[in-house]
């Protein structure tokens, strides 16, 4: 059974709220009964949100990470939204190995994890404005069991 909801939190820009972000985005939908798979991918989609706005928008830099969380149906909109130093190439930073801090030993995956798991990822930067990466999946209904 779908129902209509939604959340918004604030978080500081500390690394150990990634793990925090994760439990907030599986407690949210649970009201959903979603596969494993689901539920995986979401938590996944936004651990890897949450750790660039922390890591690429304030660069270590004291900042707020804000999450929106909505349900429309079976449909789920995660908004990741930062104020930090924004992207001045949205394609290049979103292309598959792609990373501005090769120093710390940045894989270059995270938008191509977010765009793997999800149904759709958008994303709006502006150079000292900060960044919003918006991302949907629709829940798989599951099946009811055979009955006799």
């Amino acid at each position: 059974m779908a129902f209509d909801n939604e959340v918004s939190i604030s978080m500081s820009s500390k690394s150990q709220n990634e793990a925090f972000a994760r439990v907030v985005a599986a407690a949210f939908i649970a009201p959903l009964d979603p596969l494993v798979n689901d539920l995986t991918d979401i938590k996944t989609a936004v651990s890897e949100a949450v750790t660039n706005a922390i890591i690429h928008g304030y660069e270590g830099k004291d900042g707020k990470v804000r999450l929106d969380f909505k349900i429309e149906g079976e449909d789920v909109t995660v908004q990741v939204s930062d104020d930090g130093v924004g992207i001045a190439d949205v394609a290049q930073a979103m292309t598959p190995l792609y990373t501005s801090k090769p120093e710390m030993e940045r894989s270059g995956m995270g938008f191509t994890v977010m765009e793997t798991f999800m149904d759709s990822v958008d994303v709006v930067s502006e150079p000292g404005k900060g960044t919003r990466v918006v991302m949907k999946k629709r829940i798989a209904k599951v099946e009811e069991p055979f009955k006799m």
